[in-house]
């Protein structure tokens, strides 16, 4: 017990790092790690859910401190995204699990596709349009679309929130990433009650997880400062691929599995 104690906080404090770092609220790391315990994948994704509130919350406060958080930007973002998770945590209880972790694969992969190309993308979209309107229609979508995916994978939103961050809304990389991990504390409670309204949440496993990421997320925040945007970028995008791979390795597990039971 003690043993599955300490791997827990450590693997907390290492996502409340990558939190603070790569604004992703660590929960792309929670659940492969929560898959690899034997639970569900939905367990996974609301477990995690539960944990990234308390590591979000921690890591906003510390941007606020630091001057580091836009409030206007942040809620912009979360209002629609906490609207769109809930919709997320009702698709994510008639998804097989195999089919949930695939798409978590793609989708990871796909942000390496968002960013490499951002700068022609971006100038097809406000090519035409340039307008304070458009950049708000663009925000509420952009925070919509976290929310969505919040609910459904349980990783806070961040994942896609920065490059869309960077591609619709013309922001910098460190920019994106604080005011992601504001919008990611907000999506994250409305998954969370989501899934704790289906019974889908490990409480003390998610306790635990939560409490070591508070000391990552402390130290994640204050390092992003003094990282350049090339390492940023680079360690965003590494992450990305080496969950991507483990996620699609579980997936077909799972599929299998799936196809001996029927």
């Amino acid at each position: 017990m003690l043993d599955y104690i300490l791997i827990l906080s450590i693997s907390g404090l290492f996502s409340g790092l990558l939190a603070g770092v790569l604004g992703i609220g660590g929960g792309a790391i929670l659940v492969s790690l929560l898959l690899a315990f034997k639970n569900t994948p939905l367990q996974a994704v609301a477990t995690s859910s539960m944990a990234i509130v308390i590591i979000a919350s921690s890591g906003s406060l510390q941007n606020r401190r630091m001057g580091n958080l836009n409030l206007q930007k942040v809620f912009l973002l979360g209002i629609p995204a906490m609207v769109t998770a809930q919709f997320g945590v009702k698709i994510a209880n008639y998804i097989p699990e195999y089919w949930l972790l695939l798409l978590f694969s793609i989708l990871l992969t796909f942000n390496i596709f968002l960013y490499s190309y951002r700068h022609y993308l971006t100038k097809a979209i406000y090519q035409n349009n340039n307008s304070v309107f458009a950049h708000y229609f663009l925000s509420l979508f952009t925070g919509g679309v976290g929310g969505l995916l919040a609910g459904l994978f349980g990783i806070g939103g961040g994942v896609i929130m920065v490059p869309l961050q960077i591609l619709l809304l013309r922001e910098t990389m460190q920019i994106s990433i604080q005011n992601s991990l504001g919008v990611i504390f907000i999506t994250s409670i409305s998954s969370s009650i989501g899934h704790a309204l289906n019974d889908n949440v490990l409480w003390l496993t998610g306790l635990i997880l939560g409490c070591g990421g508070v000391l990552g997320v402390q130290m994640g925040t204050r390092l992003l400062s003094k990282l350049s945007n090339t390492m940023v970028t680079f360690g965003f995008h590494f992450v990305s691929i080496i969950i991507s791979i483990y996620t699609f390795r579980q997936a077909w597990f799972s599929y299998l599995n799936f196809l001996e039971i029927n």
